[in-house]
């Protein structure tokens, strides 16, 4: 099990932004709003995440996402990661980064840098693995920058799982969110990606207008049945940083995900079933917040037309993420 956490508090004129460093995890982000206002699901106990923080608010990896039998080639050698999600392992099997604890860098008023080495055939994967993330906060923005480099050819995926929920309320069926993604990846009753890319076009998940998320959910398709509702990878227009996806409340307050990655995973917390404790001490449940994990594409190790997961030495991962918050 992880050393205990240490909590790291960051700053800006309008944010709060609360670290843990079991996981790297965000805790909370606090919007100034005639008051403070949490925008984050987080548990209520600190130290949940030295226990099974269930990835609230985690840095994850090595690879995010599912992993079909935790199985992937990596230069004609087969390797695999521990299951935990039936057959296939998920954000890096039993124990992913979430479960780690992460070392303190840097840190100042308004900026801090955690890292993790992760040992050759950590998770059964080849390579040592160094590992950073890096949060700032600055006006209404919290800027997250995840990077890693390896001594030996591997995958490598890294995200932050945040819930949002805006509202202080017991759900989000009453946020509206819009993702800027023409396509997504359609997935079987394992939650795999089939290996499609298929148009958003009249699916549930034509969200490049905003929609209401319980008129989403409430859609008689298949796909979301196996989700329970959203848990998909999205494929995102553009390249670059640009926005991704923008959530807003029925109390108008709202946060934009601004990313470089190339997808989004929108998951509408179909798991959470009153075993974990929020912020405000009430018990979590389905539905209590959305996922918006900017990413690359689940299971791409077992899928040649998805996008190349692949670090080598002298190459790193690099992706940035930014949240910028408000109210209308």
């Amino acid at each position: 099990m992880s050393a205990p956490s240490r909590t790291l508090v960051l700053r800006s004129d309008r944010l709060v932004l609360e670290v843990v460093t079991t996981g790297a995890a965000v805790r909370r982000l606090v919007l100034d709003d005639d008051g403070p206002v949490d925008l984050v699901l987080g548990h209520r106990d600190p130290a949940t995440y030295d226990d099974d923080g269930g990835y609230l608010g985690a840095t994850v990896g090595r690879f995010t996402n599912r992993l079909g039998g935790g199985r992937l080639v990596v230069d004609g050698t087969e390797h695999r990661v521990p299951p935990n999600d039936g057959a296939n392992a998920l954000h890096g099997g039993p124990v992913g980064w979430d479960r780690l604890a992460w070392e303190v860098l840097e840190e100042a008023p308004d900026r801090v840098v955690l890292g993790l080495t992760s040992p050759d055939g950590d998770q059964g994967l080849p390579g040592e693995v160094t590992a950073r993330v890096t949060y700032e906060v600055a006006g209404d923005e919290v800027r997250l920058h995840h990077h890693a480099t390896t001594s030996a050819t591997t995958y490598l995926g890294m995200t932050n799982h945040a819930y949002f929920s805006l509202d202080g309320g017991p759900d989000v069926l009453e946020h509206r969110l819009e993702v800027g993604a023409s396509a997504f990846t359609p997935v079987g009753a394992d939650l795999l990606p089939t290996g499609e890319v298929l148009p958003v076009d009249g699916t549930p998940f034509d969200l490049r207008r905003a929609r209401l998320l319980r008129d989403v959910l409430a859609l008689d398709d298949e796909q979301l049945v196996r989700g329970g509702g959203l848990d998909h990878n999205l494929v995102l227009d553009g390249s670059g940083m640009r926005r991704a996806a923008r959530l807003v409340g029925a109390s108008g307050r709202w946060v934009e995900v601004h990313t470089d990655r190339p997808a989004v995973q929108v998951y509408t917390g179909a798991h959470f079933d009153g075993a974990l404790t929020g912020l405000d001490g009430r018990p979590l449940l389905r539905h209590a917040g959305v996922a918006l994990e900017t990413q690359g594409y689940p299971d791409a190790p077992n899928h040649p037309g998805f996008p190349d997961a692949l670090v080598r030495p002298g190459e790193a991962l690099e992706a940035r993420t930014t949240w910028r918050v408000g109210r209308d």
